[in-house]
């Protein structure tokens, strides 16, 4: 029986590209920022403590994954994955945000379902392939038509049936529009609250030992 392990996190309303700038640090041993260039640049390794994004430059050859999710590279690249995928993209529309863990050891992983843009458990993953969000009438909403394609969206929606030690319950991207319970930004935090649950911290979610949210 494989056995569930959580780490606690906050989730970061964000409109700062995920991308990292020219000449800035991308990698090196104990980095923990972003790891995706911007598309005309490549991440160089210096030494193995420090990797540079550098205009012009080949991407670095990506390292083992110490997990693999379905259809999705565990891995940034300096070449958008979503190129051939019907979708917003990389780039932030306008009104929606990516969502960010603040918290170790899922620091700077972002909200996505896998395979992006469908319908599916609520996940943490690596920025290339991270949701678009917005919070409308109590929905937290996911962003899955191209730029300029008539909106289409998917709903965050929470089961009211506890897992992990009967203190959890899980989230899931469906096509309807959730009932139990009402999100709402906190200032730059995602919050989710029902009647007959405490939350000491509204804004805390747990991260299950294959990435989904709870």
């Amino acid at each position: 029986m494989r056995h569930s392990t959580t780490a606690l996190l906050a989730l970061l309303a964000s409109t700062v590209s995920a991308a990292v700038s020219d000449w800035q640090q991308c990698g090196g041993s104990n980095w923990s920022g972003e790891t995706a260039c911007d598309s005309n640049s490549g991440c160089v390794k210096i030494n193995d403590y420090y990797s540079q994004c550098q205009p012009g430059a080949a991407p670095a050859p990506a390292p083992k994954p110490s997990s693999t999710l379905s259809t999705i590279p565990s891995t940034p690249t300096t070449t958008s994955p979503l190129a051939s995928t019907v979708g917003p993209g990389r780039t932030l529309q306008s009104g929606y945000y990516w969502i960010r863990a603040v918290a170790a050891p899922n620091f700077h992983k972002y909200m996505q379902t896998s395979p992006i843009y469908t319908t599916g458990p609520a996940l943490l993953g690596a920025s290339p392939t991270a949701g678009q969000f917005q919070v409308v009438d109590g929905q937290l909403v996911q962003l899955i038509s191209s730029p300029g394609a008539p909106t289409k969206l998917l709903y965050a929606n929470v089961s009211d049936k506890r897992v992990i030690n009967d203190m959890s319950l899980a989230v899931t991207f469906s096509e309807t529009k959730n009932t139990y319970g009402v999100f709402k930004w906190g200032g730059d935090d995602l919050q989710w609250s029902v009647e007959g649950v405490q939350r000491p911290n509204r804004s805390a979610w747990l991260c299950g030992s294959d990435d989904s949210l709870l």
